[in-house]
């Protein structure tokens, strides 16, 4: 995937991701003025839901490998992202932010979801390496001598004869 910039090789060069985080950054400061009572429901909530659209393109990023995976987490992205809007109209509805704060955040998570919605439908642009590739930085396979973790207990495991209940109960 190239930005602006060159190719994009992290999560955090996206610019939705760093939108979701600046976003998610102003809802942390600005809930913690909410009244207590809405400690464990609307605060929780919208914190949560911020901070999930963020995580949700990370994994998506992760996940590029396989293209359905990748649409899968970055449309999760935006179930979340949705719900965060939903919070932040309750907040505004119960006067917890100026019109304003809910004006600029509302607008922040419309542009997020929009964003969202382009990697979706551009999803061929970020999952074009096949399945086989190898999306480790440089430096974490250069001098990998021996296979992953599990690859040989995997193989010995399956080659195993298989182990009877009668076995298991002795």
């Amino acid at each position: 995937m190239v930005n602006g910039m060159g190719v994009v090789k992290s999560f955090r060069e996206l610019n939705v991701y760093r939108l979701a985080r600046e976003s998610t950054q102003t809802i942390f400061a600005l809930s913690k003025k909410f009244p207590a009572e809405e400690r464990y429901s609307l605060t929780d909530q919208i914190r949560r839901s911020s901070r999930a659209v963020k995580a949700m393109v990370a994994e998506a990023w992760a996940k590029r490998r396989y293209k359905a995976a990748f649409v899968n987490k970055i449309d999760e992205a935006l179930a979340e992202s949705n719900e965060t809007q939903s919070g932040l109209d309750d907040a505004f509805d119960c006067r917890y932010l100026s019109e304003q704060q809910f004006t600029e955040l509302n607008g922040a998570y419309s542009s997020i979801r929009s964003m969202l919605a382009r990697m979706i439908d551009r999803a061929d642009d970020f999952c074009k390496n096949p399945p086989s590739t190898d999306y480790r930085p440089q430096g974490e396979r250069a001098n990998e001598e021996e296979p992953p973790y599990g690859h040989d207990v995997l193989a010995e495991f399956f080659n195993q004869s298989p182990v009877t209940n009668h076995q298991l109960l002795s």
